[in-house]
């Protein structure tokens, strides 16, 4: 038996249980996702015994089918932080990325019976029963010889024993570690072989990627890799990710092994050349495409993998919901909801919502017990008007058409719950959306409160008790949110897309992740987000106040700087944040005068609340600086030049004056560069 670093099962899930200091994690639970069998993708085994054996602190299970193998160790239900401390502590520590092989090496070394052990070579053809005679740490592979007696189960009804063994010839009968599934002992003795090669396995089923090793080994590659994929695979099988982002990411892993593939090969045909042929210098522009396809694809990978960017840059989901239009008669009806109408409310809505005039028209009304299928049977141009009371829903309104949604009362009256796990709870893609004095409750969710994904939505007066994110503001949508509450969100409050709209004024955002979180240009052909912020109180956020998140300067960019005209380079001396207050004020006031929308503010009044709108001014001016300097090298490139240079004249900046930031964790403004 290795004396191993683990000793008296260090690997198992006794010793390995999450840690109350570790916040966000500390109460995750056994999935019935990972309850399946090792060979979880042929849904071919089933749990042969629920209890645990003498000696052994490990489960067991056998596989179904016409062979009757023996017991296998059951390893594939780990909890995430059994998986993350061992990467964590054990394995990979704070290794590089060069490092990874030789550090599992080392690690499988100390805890990995060399001999002894039997164990089932798992592939997609076949099945088969081996004895592990030796182990190559240094190759991550085992020396096996069939097992007597022989037992194979095989989707070819060709493949015979003959075949087995000459194909084991050819692999000189040394097999990759991640193939092959213990057989169960109930001594106790390979329950840390059993373990060592599932998180062998896992990793190179679910963390490693062709490309990693060629990454720059700045960071340690656990905190840069590891940690961040894994999280994003315990959010899958939680339910936590929408299934849109699961496709999507994917897609994307599926094109960036593709595309590095025909990379290396490119590479390695350039490698055995020698000549300066046409030819090659065509497969060296061919391999530069590929690269920076690759990069890019690279790019977009780790924004889904990273739980703060997921939501904001990785999903761009498209509403599938049409808009009915206007009624077939033409007429528009009011939609009453309650859940209970009594004569004294009916009366009171007749009075003041109904007919607060004496009706030069008559009004189609119609009532609802819930708000989701008065939400449904809205036309364009409807109202719906819902009565003071506590509604649970579980489905999720899709507002395609220009309604108005109010409610009766104060929002703490009328509250609508969303139960029920699901993608989304409110989605807006209506031309005019206004909603006011409702008050939503969000649980279970995987999206945000909120989503406008296109046209105008106005809310006000309105409570957002949310969860995950609260509001998204998508790319051309257009927001106004007056005198509301939005608390509660693990993300951000308000995300703000680039090429959108967003007006906010009168609200209090506090106790989120962060307060609001403006996302810069990823793809060059967004602008930025047209932002009007006025007397909001941003407090008690975790982290910042406002976050902007935008991409590292590009070199084409820095080669862009080196051209400035001395306008740019004045600008840019007042944007950085050496300006002294003084500086920052004058700066403000040029905006003001530039942009033509901005209320006069004196400088006695510039206090240090003040300087948290200066700051987020200063940084947006910077920001557009950057992106006009890119826009102007590719259209150059073009023969296009620009009319108007003028960054100002773009009225990106409506106003953004006289917000309150308090108690914020890491300050009032801040930048994420990715």
């Amino acid at each position: 038996m290795a004396d191993g670093l683990l000793a008296g099962g260090g690997l198992g899930s006794e010793a390995m249980a999450p840690e109350p200091e570790l916040p966000g994690w500390a109460a995750v639970e056994e999935l019935e996702h990972l309850e399946k069998g090792l060979f979880e993708n042929e849904d071919s085994c089933s749990d042969c015994s629920d209890h645990v054996k003498p000696g052994s602190s490990l489960q067991s299970f056998v596989p179904e089918g016409k062979t009757h193998f023996p017991e296998m160790f059951q390893t594939s239900q780990l909890l995430f932080y059994e998986r993350f401390r061992a990467y964590q502590d054990y394995i990979l520590a704070d290794c590089k990325a060069s490092e990874v092989k030789e550090f599992t090496a080392e690690f499988l070394e100390k805890v990995l019976e060399p001999s002894g052990w039997r164990a089932v070579w798992h592939t997609n053809v076949f099945e088969v029963l081996v004895e592990v005679t030796d182990v190559d740490f240094a190759a991550l592979k085992a020396v096996v010889r069939l097992a007597d007696p022989y037992l194979c189960e095989s989707h070819v009804s060709t493949f015979t024993l003959e075949c087995m063994k000459e194909l084991l010839d050819l692999k000189e009968y040394r097999l990759p570690l991640q193939e092959l599934w213990v057989v169960f002992d109930d001594s106790g003795l390979f329950d840390q072989t059993a373990l060592a090669i599932e998180h062998v396995r896992f990793f190179y089923q679910n963390i490693w990627r062709s490309w990693d090793e060629e990454e720059e080994d700045e960071y340690d590659y656990f905190i840069r890799c590891v940690e961040p994929r894994l999280r994003l695979h315990y959010d899958i099988l939680e339910d936590r990710v929408p299934s849109g982002l699961i496709v999507d990411y994917q897609n994307l892993l599926t094109q960036c092994e593709e595309s590095y593939r025909k990379f290396l090969n490119l590479r390695s045909s350039l490698s055995n050349c020698n000549s300066d042929s046409e030819q090659e210098n065509i497969s060296m522009v061919e391999g530069l495409k590929l690269y920076s396809e690759i990069e890019q694809l690279k790019q977009k990978l780790k924004l889904i993998e990273n739980p703060l960017l997921r939501y904001v840059f990785g999903y761009q989901k498209n509403s599938n919901i049409q808009a009915k239009g206007i009624r077939p008669n033409g007429q528009k009806v009011t939609h009453v909801v309650s859940s209970i109408m009594m004569t004294g409310l009916l009366q009171s809505l007749l009075r003041d919502r109904l007919c607060p005039e004496p009706c030069k028209e008559e009004i189609e009304i119609q009532f609802h017990s819930d708000p989701l299928s008065a939400i449904n049977a809205c036309y364009e141009g409807d109202t719906v008007i819902v009565c003071p009371g506590h509604y649970v829903v579980h489905g999720a309104f899709s507002i395609a058409d220009s309604i108005e949604l109010e409610g009766y009362g104060l929002p703490d009256d009328i509250i609508i719950e969303k139960r029920g796990k699901g993608d989304t709870f409110v989605d807006c893609t209506g031309a005019d959306i206004k909603i006011s004095s409702i008050k939503f409750v969000q649980h279970d969710a995987v999206e945000g409160i909120l989503i406008i994904h296109r046209g105008k939505t106005t809310l006000e007066n309105c409570v957002l008790q949310c969860e995950t994110t609260g509001v998204t503001v998508r790319t051309s949508a257009e927001f106004l949110m007056k005198n509301s509450d939005l608390y509660g969100a693990k993300g951000a409050g308000i995300e703000i897309y680039p090429g959108s709209k967003c007006t906010l004024s009168d609200n209090g955002i506090h106790h989120c992740k962060e307060g609001i979180l403006i996302k810069d240009f990823l793809d060059e052909h967004y602008d930025i987000p047209k932002i009007s912020m006025v007397n909001n109180v941003i407090h008690n956020n975790e982290g910042y106040g406002v976050v902007l998140v935008k991409p590292t300067i590009f070199s084409d960019l820095q080669e862009d700087a080196q051209d400035e005209t001395e306008e740019n380079k004045a600008l840019k001396v007042q944007t950085s944040g050496e300006a002294d207050e003084a500086q920052r004020v004058d700066l403000e006031e040029l905006i003001q005068c530039a942009a033509g929308k901005m209320e006069l503010y004196s400088r006695a009044d510039l206090s240090e609340q003040a300087e948290g709108n200066c700051e987020i001014v200063n940084e947006l001016v910077a920001a557009s600086t950057q992106k006009g300097q890119m826009k102007k090298k590719r259209l150059s490139e073009l023969g296009i030049t620009q009319a108007d240079d003028n960054l100002m004249s773009q009225e990106m900046f409506v106003s953004i004056v006289g917000n309150q930031f308090k108690w914020n964790g890491k300050g009032s403004f801040g930048t994420f560069l990715f």
